[in-house]
């Protein structure tokens, strides 16, 4: 049981304080690494100076323990639940940022990296999930991405005190970045023992009390008889009945097509998080000192001090979606920001071909337009839309799906990043711009519109079936939806009243 005596608007900010809580951790710990390595430093002289690809196993075999974590969302997340697998994730960071701080040995450091990351990929799997299915359609994309936006501020927050901290001698200039991100698990894990867990969880895993009670509390009612908890009550029963004929899960309906569109549903949720790493993005964000440094001949002092503007102009442009992605949609912001991003990097590749030192400057200038572009579509649909296309029935899965893509995608953009700049150097740029140009059209064709709908009305969109259904009529899909579903809700109440009535006589 919880603990907070929130209600409305309140509760919806105190749930999304945790998530933010959540992502400024995750931001935090993508960005902690770039500061420290490749540099001649004491964390160079305490790891036996790894070279290059020893420098991206370092980063990303943290990615492989988020997928690790990913995983286990996948096949113990419904049963656990939204608010005991977060628990999980802030217990087990703990743990890994207590083997990092004490590592001694390259060996113990791996094993930091992958048990942190194992705990943030509870996290990253759980945490959108449970802010989706916790908050109003209206305002939905707006928080998830405010989530967004604080992974920036976790990141910049890296950044600078990793810059601050190089100037200082001793272990104490690795172990302090590294070591700081138990405050944010810790503060994670407190928020979230106090707050409820999802209603729609509760209500689907047949507790329908607690569930009304924490729908009471979100809606701002004190009495789970108020008709608009009665009502939403109904929509996710009916909802929850449609995704269940066939009775209990099982794992082949992930890859079943019919009206429900689960397979469709899950290579949306993968192919998103993919897509968002093969923009380059943690290319610039997990590395970008080594970026500056090694592709455009920059000093090291100055690679450090670019990289931390590069991650406060990322942070000032993640705060555009906020206000835009509830008013022109995912779509429009993922073909504009792809475009951008393509747009960007093509330029770069060409400054950066002629070899000038005032050539090197302009590409930095683009590489800071490249985050602009990145934090206004990229950088937060991604963790919000696969929550949004998942059924109730498969959503902790869906969000599983979705995490372990984006890890793995990640573990193989940071691993190849530093030996593909050692290689072809500036030449990097092309293969992303090539990349990011492909996905205007893929999203164009393939992905629909979720602005508005409640999580119940995107299930409409799926029953034309095929890849493409109604990814170009999504908001009517939904309103049709919204009209069946509140015909059979009338419908069953006009039957229990009859029922009502025939008891009584």
């Amino acid at each position: 049981m919880w603990i907070v005596p929130l209600r409305g608007d309140r509760l919806v900010w105190a749930i999304t304080a945790c998530c933010c809580t959540g992502f400024l951790l995750q931001g935090y710990d993508q960005g902690v690494m770039s500061g420290i390595i490749g540099a001649n430093n004491q964390f160079g002289k305490d790891f036996g100076e790894p070279n290059p690809t020893e420098q991206g196993l370092i980063v990303a075999i943290y990615d492989i323990g988020c997928a690790v974590g990913a995983l286990v969302v996948f096949f113990f997340g419904e049963a656990l639940g939204r608010k005991r697998m977060i628990m999980s994730g802030a217990i087990t960071m703990l743990v890994g940022t207590a083997i990092l701080t004490s590592a001694t040995t390259r060996a113990q450091l791996y094993v930091g990296r992958i048990v942190t990351g194992i705990g943030n990929g509870f996290n990253s799997s759980s945490i959108p999930v449970y802010q989706s299915e916790t908050c109003d359609g209206l305002v939905r994309g707006m928080l998830v991405c405010l989530n967004s936006t604080i992974t920036i501020v976790g990141l910049v927050i890296a950044y600078w005190l990793d810059y601050g901290l190089s100037f200082v001698d001793g272990p104490i200039q690795w172990r302090l970045p590294i070591g700081f991100q138990a405050v944010f698990a810790l503060a994670l894990l407190i928020q979230v023992v106090v707050l409820p867990d999802s209603p729609r969880w509760l209500i689907a895993h047949n507790r329908r009390d607690e569930g009304a009670s924490v729908l009471a509390q979100l809606e701002g009612h004190e009495s789970i008889d108020h008709p608009d908890v009665v009502y939403k009550m109904k929509e996710i029963e009916v909802s929850l009945e449609q995704e269940s004929i066939g009775g209990p899960f099982k794992y082949k309906e992930l890859i079943q097509g019919g009206p429900l569109g689960n397979f469709r549903r899950m290579c949306l949720c993968s192919g998103i998080q993919v897509m968002q790493q093969f923009t380059g993005a943690n290319m610039i964000n997990y590395l970008a000192p080594v970026v500056y440094e090694n592709t455009m001949g920059l000093s090291r002092n100055l690679s450090l001090i670019l990289g931390g503007a590069t991650a406060i102009t990322f942070m000032v442009a993640s705060f555009l979606p906020i206000w835009t992605v509830d008013k022109y949609g995912r779509r429009s912001l993922l073909m504009i920001s792809a475009a951008g991003l393509s747009l960007c990097f093509v330029l770069t590749s060409i400054l950066l071909s002629t070899g000038s030192t005032s050539a090197a400057y302009g590409a930095t200038a683009m590489v800071f337009l490249f985050q602009i572009f990145l934090g206004i579509g990229f950088l937060p649909i991604p963790w919000l839309y696969p929550a949004e296309i998942s059924t109730t029935r498969i959503r902790a899965r869906g969000g599983s799906v979705s995490a372990f893509s984006n890890w793995m995608s990640t573990f193989i953009i940071v691993q190849i990043t530093p030996p593909t700049i050692a290689n072809i150097g500036w030449r990097v740029f092309v293969i992303f711009a090539i990349f990011n140009a492909i996905w205007v059209p893929v999203v164009y064709l393939f992905f629909p519109e979720t602005k508005g709908l409640e999580l119940e009305d995107v299930d409409h969109i799926f029953e034309k079936g095929g890849i493409t259904g109604g990814v170009w009529e999504s908001l009517k899909a939904g309103e049709g939806g919204r009209t069946v579903r509140r015909r059979r809700i009338a419908e069953d109440v006009e039957v229990r009243e009859e029922k009502g009535k025939e008891e009584d006589v």
